[in-house]
């Protein structure tokens, strides 16, 4: 974003050698008065100064230089909108992760005549994405086929979003897309949409880590738009990332680990497990340990002992997940339906928050 003017000190100009006459007049009422003109001018500096250094930290909230479009101009009083910083749309990991998912898009719809293009242009109106969810879950959505109008568009948009959200089974304050920022074409929203169902059905591509989009935030305040820039993180990648792909033997240090500390807490309840992937997908050990680890019973109703489906399951993480958080960890980053579909990256980054929290205790 561009910075907004500041005032710089004023330089002082170069003293004009005094005639004979002048110094004579040094101590005279002229003379005094320029002291004080002097001093003020010397205040005056200092203010303009502090002015420059409040407004850099202020900076964030100086009024938008940023080049807006005549219509995100258009905003009621405390209004916000958001959109992509026009330099960001260039960064090349995230040129690169838009054909990453556009490349499995037209290969998921291969079989339609369908070729994507463009994800913003291309998917805002639900039309593509109605195609690629059924292909993925395997079942045809009772929506209208084509749509013209922006109220149909929505509709159809709104039903195939539900879907799909049911699908994913994200909990509301997870999902970072919806009806209107779709269909406004809003690239950050179709992203995260893109990326979590490619990751919820395991789609055989490889997304670039570390992908953000710099987001330009403007707002309306007293009249005038005012405007900050954000880091809107898409993709991540962290220490079990490197250790798959680089250092496989490592991993096995690291399971090995792992699977010693478990079963040292477990081993109390007469229980053990030598496979993470498989025997915490249902959410119960995952439940013991952490009543084990935090010194306490979990009563038996608060979740399913020998859970019959899916939904049992992703409950019982579910769960697991907020005695974590009431134990003063944070929010574990993966997904209970990650957990439960035994991904085994995701149940080592779970279990490793535990072991670096509790490996002292006995």
């Amino acid at each position: 974003m561009a910075s907004s003017p500041q005032k710089s000190p004023s330089s002082p100009k170069s003293p004009t050698p005094k005639s004979p006459s002048s110094r004579k007049k040094d101590d005279s009422f002229l003379g005094k008065l320029g002291g004080t003109l002097a001093r003020r001018k010397k205040a005056k500096e200092v203010s303009e100064l502090q002015e420059e250094g409040i407004n850099a930290i202020n900076l964030p909230l100086s009024p938008s230089h940023y080049e807006l479009d005549p219509e995100d101009t258009m905003l009621e009083e405390n209004e916000v909108r958001t959109m992509v910083d026009p330099n960001s749309k260039n960064d090349r990991k995230l040129q690169e992760l838009m054909k990453v998912l556009i490349d499995w898009i037209n290969d998921v719809l291969v079989g339609e005549r369908i070729i994507v293009k463009d994800l913003a242009e291309d998917l805002y109106d639900g039309q593509v994405l109605q195609k690629l969810f059924e292909k993925l879950e395997g079942e045809k959505l009772n929506v209208a086929e084509v749509t013209q109008s922006e109220i149909a568009q929505k509709q159809k948009l709104q039903t195939v979003l539900e879907r799909i959200n049911d699908s994913l089974k994200v909990s509301t304050r997870s999902i970072r897309w919806n009806v209107d920022s779709v269909h406004a074409k809003s690239i950050v929203a179709i992203l995260h949409l893109l990326v979590a169902l490619s990751q919820h059905f395991r789609a055989p591509i490889r997304l670039p880590d570390h992908v953000s989009i710099q987001v330009v935030v403007v707002q309306k305040r007293e009249g005038i738009l005012q405007s900050r820039q954000i880091q809107e993180e898409i993709t991540e990648r962290d220490a079990f990332d490197t250790l798959f792909d680089h250092a496989p033997d490592k991993l096995n240090v690291v399971k090995k680990t792992l699977i010693t500390f478990v079963n040292k807490h477990l081993n109390k309840l007469n229980l053990e497990v030598s496979e993470l992937d498989t025997q915490f997908a249902d959410g119960v050990y995952l439940v013991l340990l952490m009543g084990l680890l935090e010194g306490y019973f979990v009563p038996l109703y608060n979740f399913f002992l020998t859970p019959e489906n899916f939904d049992q399951k992703v409950h019982n993480v579910s769960f697991s997940f907020e005695l974590m958080q009431d134990g003063g960890l944070e929010r574990p980053k993966p997904r209970p339906e990650d957990i439960v579909n035994c991904d085994l990256k995701s149940t080592l980054r779970v279990l490793y928050n535990l072991f670096t929290r509790y490996r002292n205790i006995e």
